[in-house]
């Protein structure tokens, strides 16, 4: 995902004066940004103060981080799981 360059407690701050009374042409103007792009942020970081963006976005990270340990988990369980087939070694074969 592209960064933004309006940092996250910059579009908390725009959406705290938006709810406060101030006009969205205006904040869109200001921030150079489309109508479009303040309501998904509304939508997103809107009742959010600046620590919890912060915390939310640490959040996503570690789950990232763990889909892809997961995958990776994933990814060698099945091939180890082919090579005890292949070879014979599965529970069913009483050949020991």
């Amino acid at each position: 995902m592209r960064k933004s360059r309006i940092s996250e407690s910059q579009i908390v701050k725009s959406i705290k004066e938006n709810e406060s009374g101030r006009k969205t042409e205006d904040i869109c103007r200001e921030l150079e940004i489309s109508r479009a792009t303040f309501y998904k942020w509304k939508s997103r970081y809107g009742g959010l103060e600046a620590s919890d963006v912060k915390r939310l976005e640490e959040l996503e990270e570690e789950n990232a981080r763990l889909k892809k340990m997961f995958a990776d988990l994933s990814l060698d369980h099945s091939i180890l799981k082919e090579v005890i087939t292949k070879k014979g070694w599965g529970l069913g074969n009483k050949s020991n």
